[in-house]
């Protein structure tokens, strides 16, 4: 470990029995523009770098900084050892040893890095132009921008363990305004990847530009309970919710809506949700922020809960072993999946307008913090979307609320699609087809 011997023996001479050093480095460029004009350019690096330690009284204490001298690591000695002191959780704490193996998986692209800032900001003006001439009815094209983003997590303790892992991406994203007969809507779209080889400039031209004008020529919606489709976004919305009740310290405070539920039927059987940390992706994982060896892992099979997702200390107090999906820099983890992948079906998106025949077809929804409980799972959400009629794609609407319950939209769950998303907050999700949906607009 070399530089990080003397830090070590020092925290054992202040009576911490075991210490562990988490580093977080990163690296992001981010460029927009506007009217073909450059309007932000940032390059930023940061460090942070968290010390947790296990003090002689069994309590552990943490503290960070953001710059790594012998006068920041006697800091981080000092006040782990006073927080120690006054801490008052009684809840089982550990510096991990070391997972007997581990899978690595490269997430780092070294070509992104070689590509020039003159090729990247070149694309980010030529996406703006093919915006405007996709379309007559663009009248505008908003911010166009370009974001790079590069993490490097470096792990070690004071019992041995020294992981290191590097991860890299890049977007492409742009905002679009339509008008046509004195009616504006705006649209988004973005494209998201490692490789910039595979980035098409008029694919997602094309994508922007059809995000706004598709929403021309609203017409009202009749409130009511409508079968529906619910887009890769919207999936994508209330998935990331309905799994983070799987959380065994929400089920251990009594706060989730799956608890007593492993094993247990709680979706259709249509519906399969797996943590997938060893993908072949910019999300990939193969350790968690304690150290531990991450695996891929059903957690609802066929509608079945297979698991909770644990951490060192959730897992100890249930007494089972770690799901290894420990997230987090400080002395008290949090758990969540590194990929969540919900499985796709084999119908395209036009089968599962025609097996609806009328119905509606939610493409976002919005307000999830204020318009979900999250002890009932009951939601009345602002959405977006458009009428099926006669089994295809008809009118957007205009100005829609959707309603129901979280519990309910994967238990009625009639088919999956197959056209997979993937979005930069970690999830891939298909469209799916429900039984049920309130929907009310104006």
């Amino acid at each position: 470990m070399g530089k990080y011997d003397k830090f070590f023996a020092s925290a054992k001479a202040a009576g911490i029995k075991e210490i562990e050093l988490y580093i977080g480095e990163s690296h992001g460029i981010d460029i927009s523009i506007f009217h073909g004009e450059i309007d932000n350019y940032s390059d930023n690096n940061g460090m942070t770098i968290v010390a947790r330690g296990i003090f002689e009284n069994a309590k552990c204490g943490s503290a960070s900084c953001d710059t790594w001298n012998k006068e920041k690591a006697d800091y981080l000695i000092r006040e782990i050892v006073n927080n120690a002191k006054v801490i008052e959780n009684e809840d089982p704490v550990f510096i991990f040893k070391g997972s007997e193996k581990y899978h690595k998986v490269n997430t780092f692209n070294k070509d992104l890095e070689k590509v020039s800032i003159e090729t990247k900001i070149a694309k980010l003006k030529e996406l703006e132009t093919a915006i405007k001439a996709e379309d007559p009815r663009v009248s505008e094209v908003g911010t166009s921008s370009y974001s790079e983003s590069f993490q490097k997590t470096t792990i070690l303790n004071s019992n041995g363990l020294n992981l290191v892992q590097k991860s890299n991406y890049f977007y492409y994203a742009a905002e679009v305004v339509a008008t046509e007969n004195g009616q504006s809507k705006s649209g988004f779209d973005l494209f998201f990847d490692s490789d910039f080889s595979k980035f098409d400039v008029k694919a997602l031209a094309k994508k922007c530009a059809e995000e706004a004008t598709s929403q021309l020529g609203c017409v009202s919606c009749p409130a009511k309970k409508y079968k529906a489709v619910l887009s890769q976004d919207s999936v994508n919305s209330l998935i990331s919710v309905y799994i983070s009740h799987t959380d065994a310290e929400q089920v251990q405070k009594k706060s989730s809506l799956f608890i007593g539920q492993v094993g247990k039927q709680i979706a259709s059987k249509k519906l399969t949700v797996e943590d997938k940390p060893l993908a072949k992706n910019a999300f990939a994982r193969w350790f968690d922020d304690e150290g531990v060896a991450t695996y891929n892992k059903s957690i609802i099979k066929n509608g079945v809960l297979q698991t909770y997702l644990y951490n060192l200390t959730t897992a100890a107090k249930d007494g089972v072993t770690t799901t290894g999906n420990a997230q987090g820099a400080g002395s008290k983890k949090s758990t969540g999946p590194f990929f969540l992948s919900v499985k796709p079906g084999k119908k395209s998106l036009d089968e599962l307008f025609a097996k609806v025949g009328n119905g509606v077809y939610i493409t976002g929804v919005t307000g999830l913090h204020s318009g979900m409980n999250p002890q009932s799972g009951d939601f009345s959400l602002q959405a977006s979307g458009f009428e099926i009629k006669d089994g295809k794609k008809g009118k957007p609407f205009d100005l829609i609320t959707v309603s129901g319950n979280l519990l309910d939209v994967f238990k009625d769950i009639v088919d999956v699609g197959n056209d997979v998303k993937v979005s930069p907050s970690g999830i891939s999700t298909p469209s799916i087809s429900i039984k049920k949906l309130g929907v009310s607009g104006q």
